[in-house]
């Protein structure tokens, strides 16, 4: 088993939407995350949006750790705030997923963030996050364009639509490569290799689960809370794998699910926003941020002792070329 730990590493704000007001106070806080990597000799992927590629200090922050040998950097797009800009007022809701946008902004942005990423960090970025998930064509061909080899936009067994964004609900937490025509025309020679985000079930066939899964987005399902009553039935336990989203014991109950069925990388999915209180709602206080770094530090001492193998999305995706191509 393989893992990868992406980390969408971006400004202060969550779930507000601005071009010029984006502090990157969380990024001081990376440090202490990276003693904790350092320990257990795992070498993240810093996943970084405009704010944080322009600030110096938080360039300073995580150049030192990529100088050092001990990170990947790669791109995380949030179009609100990566020019050019529309000049508009406001940001319309829907404007905050790439995958509305069109190819010609979506191109000029992903430019722009891409060159901002080579000149200051110093290295060619070649994986990506799309924000709030948001892939679409446009974004893949951009991508093949700039010469970009992985992607790891997909959140597997999820629909984004109702926050105008792609349905991910038909897709695996399993890698696959793709061209410049998007995720939905699968290439066993595309340039990009998708790593999606691992959430997957506790259950041992990911198939019913799927199926189940989508039994209970129907308004009737709703109405009789389906999905409660399957999860307390212990029939449909969907977890992703994300020390934001589920507690130690339920990411390793997935991972190990995972192992069992045959899947070959786990990707370990988070914001560095909470690693600082107040900035997210997954750490509200001190206590929040201290929890959620001893979960992180759970799942990593149960990778070392299931002697799993640790790398970066790039590294992962020249592992397996030659399996997936």
């Amino acid at each position: 088993m393989k893992l990868v730990i992406t980390i969408d590493t971006e400004e202060d704000n969550w779930d507000q939407y601005s071009a010029t007001d984006n502090p990157v106070e969380n990024i001081k806080e990376i440090p202490r995350l990276q003693e904790i990597f350092d320990e257990y000799r795992v070498r993240p992927t810093y996943l970084v949006t405009y704010p944080v590629a322009t600030n110096t200090i938080s360039v300073g922050i995580l150049k030192k750790i990529l100088d050092e040998g001990k990170c990947e950097i790669g791109m995380h797009c949030h179009p609100w705030n990566t020019p050019p800009f529309d000049g508009k007022a406001s940001i319309r809701p829907e404007d905050t997923m790439l995958c509305n946008l069109t190819g010609s902004v979506v191109h000029e942005k992903l430019s722009i963030l891409h060159r901002a990423i080579s000149e200051n960090f110093g290295v060619v970025p070649v994986s990506f996050r799309a924000g709030r998930w948001g892939f679409g064509p446009a974004v893949a061909d951009s991508l093949c364009r700039l010469g970009y080899r992985v992607d790891t936009s997909v959140t597997p067994f999820t629909d984004w639509q109702a926050d105008h964004g792609p349905d991910f609900f038909d897709f695996g937490p399993e890698p696959f490569r793709f061209g410049p025509a998007g995720l939905s025309y699968k290439d066993q020679k595309g340039a990009l290799l998708e790593v999606p985000a691992t959430i997957g079930f506790l259950q041992s066939s990911f198939h019913l689960c799927r199926l189940l899964n989508k039994m209970t987005v129907s308004s009737f399902a709703r109405r009789i809370h389906l999905k409660g009553i399957l999860f307390r039935l212990k029939l449909l336990n969907q977890v992703w794998l994300s020390p934001e989203m589920a507690d130690a014991e339920s990411m390793i109950r997935l991972a190990s699910r995972m192992e069992k069925n045959k899947y070959t990388v786990l990707n370990l999915t988070f914001h560095s926003t909470s690693l600082k209180k107040d900035l997210s709602p997954f750490a509200k206080s001190q206590a929040d941020v201290q929890i959620f770094l001893e979960k992180i530090r759970s799942f990593l001492d149960y990778a070392r002792n299931a002697g799993w193998e640790t790398m970066t999305l790039a590294e992962f995706e020249k592992k397996s070329k030659a399996e997936f191509i």
